[in-house]
């Protein structure tokens, strides 16, 4: 009875490191377009909080963003941030006009969802 609980409980195992296994991009055919940034979170199993974003993967290297403000000081925020794909993973620009860059591994990606890893959040996007 021990073994098959054993057993049990290491497939369980196994599955949840695999649904959390990274995605390694050749390339940023996957993600180019647009995707609707609609939460985040600190943890991939937290809280998620309601975003109203949009970024256009573009294949110049660019992410074109347009954010509505949710405290109402303006409309739209637009910002443009380089990207590149290294060593399978996404890394942007992490601020407008600085070079310093942010890595973003990819979590989940199919044709119509992408979870991104960046640094201290999660970022939840459909298309």
């Amino acid at each position: 009875m021990k073994l098959k609980h054993g057993l049990l409980a290491g497939a369980a195992l196994l599955f949840s490191v695999a649904a959390q296994a990274e995605v390694k991009l050749d390339d940023d055919a996957k993600v180019l377009g647009k995707w609707n940034l609609y939460a985040e979170a600190i943890k991939l199993n937290a809280e998620k909080v309601d975003l109203m974003s949009t970024w256009d993967f573009r294949k110049d290297g660019i992410i074109h963003t347009e954010s509505e403000d949710r405290v109402g000081r303006t409309k739209t925020l637009v910002i443009e941030l380089n990207y590149l794909i290294e060593d399978g993973v996404i890394k942007k620009q992490k601020t407008i006009g600085r070079s310093k860059m942010e890595t973003c591994n990819v979590i989940e990606l199919d044709a119509k969802e992408m979870t991104l890893k960046c640094t201290g959040v999660y970022l939840f996007f459909r298309r």
